[in-house]
């Protein structure tokens, strides 16, 4: 059982405590009543038989007495228990909160590892098909020939990897000499020197290093959400050897972040009143599970510079945040998984 329904467990318990202590008194307090009302028609009937009423007399003032002390120990009980149990009401629902908060902190830690072991997954197909023999011959003789064999060598990777919308082989002036789709994207010949990946791949320093550009939307490929993952071409596959050409594959960002948003595990309850994001070190929303905002809005998420964490916004809504504790040797971008919850 979850900590959040331990805690609603309790608290209904809690609630029927009460019920039940409430009721219990309110028949304490009319027995109590009862007795007093006894007590005072004993008195009337023992002043109605004069001195032969007299023991009785007594009897019925100590009735009446003791009646009073058990109303008055009820009202005290009453008060006190009363007191104890919403405090504990108040202490569960606290606790309630609490697990739900934290729960959600875990979920949005979850989204943004999945996605982080995806792009770690990207780093590594990178500078592997950097290596590959007919991209390798491409870059150092871009004949027409050559290239053409390239792009059918970049088009079987593309067969059996889904995940990506194009792979380009740039030379290092930035013109497009192979990529894996020509017949949807007819992009050879094209200079991407602009584009602000391009200068990314020039920070290269060997066949090791990769680079990871942030997510936009590429004209160039139909307008589509990319997140483009760059290493460079060395001369003979050696790491520190001469560089020959860039390798950039895009990736295709919208489909896999919306499929990872949608898939954290909420409740049918909580997903309707819930926004799962990811955003980017700028807390620009690059994910969201409702789709509002992708690329275009920036979140205003406040962690005073915690990793991790949640708070209660403007309008009373839970937002939960925890940044990417990166993958391996992917240390990420300075991501986070956000969840914005409205109360129930």
């Amino acid at each position: 059982m979850s900590s959040s329904s331990l805690a609603e467990l309790v608290g209904a318990s809690t609630r029927n405590l009460k019920n039940t202590a409430t009721s219990n008194l309110d028949a304490i307090q009319s027995i109590a009543g009862r007795m007093k009302l006894l007590a005072l028609n004993a008195l009337i009937e023992a002043a109605h038989a004069g001195d032969k009423g007299a023991g009785f007399s007594v009897v019925a003032q100590e009735v009446r007495t003791i009646s009073a002390e058990v109303e008055r120990i009820a009202a005290g009980l009453g008060v006190s228990l009363g007191s104890r149990i919403d405090e504990l009401a108040h202490a569960v629902a606290g606790l309630a909160e609490e697990a739900r908060a934290n729960r959600c902190v875990d979920l949005a830690l979850n989204a943004v590892e999945i996605i982080d072991r995806n792009l770690y997954e990207r780093t590594c197909d990178v500078r592997w098909w950097a290596t590959d023999a007919a991209v390798v011959d491409g870059a150092a003789d871009p004949t027409e020939a050559n290239c053409a064999h390239t792009s059918r060598r970049l088009g079987v990777i593309l067969s059996s990897y889904t995940v990506y919308l194009d792979l380009w082989l740039c030379e290092l002036d930035g013109r497009v000499i192979a990529n894996g789709r020509p017949e949807r994207f007819d992009v050879r010949g094209h200079n991407a020197a602009r584009e602000p990946w391009f200068a990314l791949a020039q920070r290269l320093r060997s066949g090791e290093d990769f680079e990871a550009a942030e997510v936009m939307r590429h004209p160039v490929l139909a307008n589509a959400q990319v997140a483009t993952y760059l290493a460079s071409v060395r001369e003979g596959s050696e790491v520190h050897g001469r560089p020959l050409a860039f390798l950039a594959i895009h990736f295709d960002w919208e489909p896999q972040a919306r499929a990872i948003v949608e898939g954290v595990r909420l409740m049918p309850d909580e997903r309707e009143r819930s926004r799962v994001m990811l955003l980017d070190a700028s807390n620009r929303v690059l994910a969201c599970s409702g789709g509002q905002g992708i690329l275009s809005e920036r979140y205003p998420l406040t962690t005073n510079g915690q990793s991790q964490g949640h708070y209660l916004d403007r309008q009373g809504r839970l937002v939960a945040f925890h940044d990417t504790p990166g993958y391996e040797t992917y240390r990420g971008l300075g991501w986070r998984g956000v969840i914005e919850q409205a109360l129930a």
